[in-house]
């Protein structure tokens, strides 16, 4: 039978307070502040930039400081801000060869123009809690003077490219082509790689970790190498309508990853390097990398190559890559869904009658 179920304001504010409270927690310790999750959380801040495509530090930091830690909830937050906002236009590409380096690594070069450079890094960290930081500040060392950096720090794959050793960069990244923009399109298939790429940037870091982590077991064609990583701040330039020339409105901190793949070739051409390619808000390479994985695996079609894994079918990754659009569709499960499951309810109900009455009508044969 169905039930008409009605009510339950009270109990939805009283939920929002008491989240509040659990929010807050004991007075005895000092409310954090945004501030302080910006400058001492900022790995949690730039993925939440990263994901909830808004390049803003103190509002990544509100919405994680709202979502009591949550990083999915907060990318909600940012992304439902990001609506509000107006758009006054959009930048001219920006050009990471001119990125202001921070971190810079590759793994198929040891020496490369410029030098490698380590920047901050967990990858030579002994994986041990350090229990001074248990205490307010715990041991801190000032940094020493930092050397000047050779500002000519050419792209390792443009050395490899000069000597046609791998494929050219792609066309969709000239500056006369102009994608499709997923924060205001639905996504449609199939979609070129821009649009992918689009996607994979705001896609949840954990699921482009374990698909990037499958083409490497042999679940697509995918052995990559690092050619270069980067960590850095590229300036941003807008060119108002008003104005006949371009100004300079800011920078912004990228991460980006170029990998270097297998080989390819046909008759016509020459056996060369393929590309995988990441780049995303922030300080957040594992996810770069992850992109660039993925970005070479969903490249299996254009490059002839059989489609057999998972992540080579860009349906199947571009639709379920979304963390907001995930937990959306998975915590939908907690609302109350009583008049579904009442009518499904009653059709087992007859279900099982009809069979019952199958089953007692051959046993009176």
């Amino acid at each position: 039978m169905y039930v008409a179920v009605k009510g339950g304001e009270k109990a939805i504010e009283n939920a929002h307070r008491l989240f509040n409270e659990k929010r807050r927690g004991t007075t005895d310790i000092s409310e954090i502040t945004v501030n302080q999750i910006s400058q001492q959380l900022s790995l949690a801040v730039d993925r939440v930039m990263a994901e909830g495509s808004l390049y803003d530090r103190e509002l990544a930091a509100l919405a994680i400081k709202q979502a009591r830690g949550d990083m999915i909830e907060a990318i909600f937050l940012i992304r439902a801000s990001r609506t509000t906002m107006p758009r006054f236009g959009s930048s001219k590409p920006v050009e990471t060869k001119n990125m202001k380096i921070d971190r810079r690594i590759s793994a198929t070069f040891k020496d490369i123009p410029g030098g490698q450079i380590l920047g901050p890094a967990f990858d030579y960290q002994h994986r041990l809690l350090d229990f001074d930081l248990e205490e307010t500040g715990g041991k801190y060392e000032a940094h020493p003077a930092k050397t000047p950096l050779d500002e000519m720090m050419p792209k390792v794959l443009d050395l490899l490219d000069a000597q046609e050793l791998i494929e050219p960069p792609s066309e969709d990244f000239n500056e006369d082509h102009r994608p499709a923009d997923l924060t205001r399109d639905p996504l449609d298939f199939p979609a070129d790689r821009a649009l992918r790429l689009q996607n994979l940037a705001r896609g949840d870091e954990g699921f482009l970790l374990c698909l990037g982590y499958s083409t490497q077991r042999g679940y697509a064609r995918n052995h990559a190498f690092a050619g270069e990583i980067r960590l850095g701040r590229v300036v941003v330039e807008f060119a108002p309508e008003e104005l006949a020339f371009t100004i300079e409105i800011g920078e912004i901190i990228f991460s980006e990853c170029d990998l270097i793949n297998q080989f390819t070739g046909s008759k016509t051409k020459p056996p060369q390097f393929t590309r995988g390619y990441g780049l995303a808000f922030g300080h957040c390479e594992r996810k770069v990398m992850s992109m660039a994985l993925v970005d070479r695996a969903l490249r299996a079609e254009e490059l002839g190559e059989d489609i057999v894994a998972p992540a080579q079918d860009q349906e199947f990754v571009l639709s379920h890559s979304d963390s907001v659009k995930a937990t959306g569709f998975v915590e939908h499960l907690k609302l109350p869904h009583y008049v579904d499951f009442q009518a499904e309810l009653e059709l087992v109900r007859k279900m099982r009658a009809a069979a019952k009455d199958k089953i007692m009508a051959e046993a009176a044969e």
